[in-house]
């Protein structure tokens, strides 16, 4: 909230979820206390996907595991999670959708399968997509549009 422009500092505004310190992409920054909670709400299982630079080749063994559900270092089993493999390598490129937001939880995956996250950026909650003309630390008012594709994902 601190990085915002001045001219937003008088709205009481929130954000609605987290992101790790050393992840960037998309936060969604409300006042709309109603629609955050059914935003964050476990039980609405609202979808987020993220681009990530992976350390290790990435497999499709690693994707059936993630569809299953994979369990974390704590025993927890994650939900089903949806992987696609953009680049296989020393270092892969990845997207994953993820259906719930535990602690580290893209990370937690992936090391639960032998691999390390370099790199993740969130670049959508439920229908509404990462402006790729944000610079990280920039911010934009969503427009109508925008708000009806959050209104509708849950």
């Amino acid at each position: 909230i601190d990085i915002l422009p001045e001219e937003y500092k008088f709205f009481n505004l929130f954000p609605a979820g987290r992101l790790d310190i050393d992840t960037e992409g998309l936060l969604l920054i409300t006042n709309d206390g109603q629609l955050a909670h059914e935003i964050l709400s476990p039980k609405n299982h609202v979808p987020k996907k993220y681009y990530a630079l992976v350390e290790g080749r990435v497999t499709e063994d690693d994707r059936e595991k993630f569809g299953k559900g994979v369990i974390l270092d704590d025993g927890y089993k994650t939900l089903p999670a949806e992987l696609n493999i953009l680049k296989s390598g020393e270092f892969s490129e990845i997207e994953l959708v993820i259906h719930e937001g535990k602690y580290h939880q893209v990370k937690r995956m992936f090391e639960a399968v032998g691999k390390k996250v370099k790199y993740l950026r969130r670049i959508e909650i439920g229908k509404l997509i990462l402006d790729d003309a944000l610079a990280p630390g920039e911010c934009r008012e969503l427009t109508e549009d925008e708000i009806e594709l959050l209104k509708n994902t849950v």
